[in-house]
């Protein structure tokens, strides 16, 4: 029973920390990454209301956003750092991102037509040494033909703002928000915008999507969805937990051959008593069953006292991680070296059924041995020297 409890226990933990990390990873990326993105080949769309009105009657788009995508070096003094700008309306991206979740200083409604603010991630804005009111200079790409000769596009910002999205996917050190008419003048495109992002209302249809938003366009238009830049990455982390799976069912396996050992020994030793059952009429069935409902009961009783310390373990295992890291004074997750600084915990009820259902499964396939063997005890040949 202990050894069947440890198995289901140590399964519900580990298999609940790993969908903690899954859902934490999935949370921050998709709170500033593009679910699904329209643009044309040369990064510039004209007239984006009609198109966005085209596309309304798209099921599943929850809502949509227009963007500017451009690349700069921002500089202050003698600190240079390269940057991905993105134009937005402030309005408008709140409902696609939490971006205005994610703000640590400032908020995301300073970012007005014409003030040429700009909004910087956490570890962008400490490369740069600079924090709200301070002024940031932003150089693109191109050049721009004067008299003087040819020279670089370069304007001042104001900083009005800083983000946080977590580390790991290189979001607070690379990305920059500036308002979209700002972005389209300092750009020099017009009333254009580079594209349209839409928020779904189920993330994982985003490839339907996708093809949807292909036939009901021309082919002029390019669509792109998460799943072409995260999409082997979280496939990475659905195969690491099968893996762990697999390998924490041995655990099971392991205490369900133990069972089988006990019960040929309970057979071995009872042998004269299931012969005398044999001459007082019981069938190979009948003892059969005696031997297949005891192991299935130890079965039973291991799995649920696994499942009861499996959920209370996985449950606290937050706080009980947390504070063996303030006893012992050790940090494990450094927020420096990992996503995720603390060990998350969500436990699916899935995982949770497919878990007993295989540890009975596995307890009652061990009953089938020992209770077969019962079965073939010859009350003759048990009898002869009692």
């Amino acid at each position: 029973m202990l050894g069947i409890a440890l198995g289901v226990a140590a399964l519900i933990t580990v298999l609940s920390v790993m969908n903690g990390f899954d859902s934490q990873i999935k949370q921050r990326v998709f709170s500033m990454a593009v679910q699904v993105s329209l643009s044309t080949y040369n990064n510039v769309l004209p007239d984006w209301q009609s198109v966005e009105k085209k596309i309304a009657k798209v099921k599943g788009i929850k809502a949509s956003a227009p963007y500017i995508f451009g690349q700069g070096m921002l500089t202050r003094d003698d600190q240079v750092h390269p940057s991905l700008i993105f134009g937005v309306m402030p309005q408008y991206e709140k409902k696609v991102s939490a971006l205005d979740k994610s703000m640590i200083v400032g908020k995301l409604a300073a970012l007005k037509p014409g003030s040429f603010g700009i909004i910087l991630g956490e570890e962008l804005a400490a490369n740069l040494t600079v924090s709200v009111g301070d002024k940031v200079t932003l150089v693109a790409p191109v050049a721009t033909l004067t008299p003087m000769g040819i020279i670089p596009r370069f304007k001042r910002f104001t900083v009005v703002g800083v983000f946080s999205a977590g580390r790991g996917f290189g979001f607070d050190n690379s990305y920059s928000f500036i308002n979209l008419k700002d972005a389209q003048t300092f750009y020099q495109l017009g009333d254009n915008v580079s594209g349209l992002r839409f928020k779904l209302n189920d993330l994982y249809q985003a490839p339907l999507i996708a093809n949807k938003l292909v036939d009901a366009l021309s082919p002029n238009y390019i669509v792109s969805n998460w799943t072409v830049q995260y999409g082997a990455f979280f496939k990475a982390i659905a195969l690491e937990k099968t893996m762990m799976f697999i390998i924490l069912t041995l655990i099971i396996l392991v205490a369900a051959f133990n069972l089988v050992s006990s019960l040929v020994m309970v057979v071995t030793d009872k042998q004269s008593d299931i012969a005398i059952l044999r001459t007082l009429g019981s069938t190979p069935g009948t003892i059969m069953k005696i031997f297949m409902v005891q192991g299935s009961l130890i079965g039973f009783i291991g799995t649920f006292i696994g499942l009861i310390g499996g959920l209370l373990l996985a449950e606290n295992v937050t706080s009980i991680v947390s504070g063996l890291q303030h006893v012992l004074g050790v940090n494990i997750f450094a927020s420096s070296a990992y996503y995720v600084d603390y060990l998350p915990s969500k436990i699916e009820s899935s995982d949770i059924i497919t878990i007993c259902l295989l540890s009975m499964l596995m307890s009652l396939v061990a009953t089938l041995y020992p209770a077969w063997r019962a079965s073939k005890v010859q009350p003759a040949e048990a009898l002869r020297y009692e």
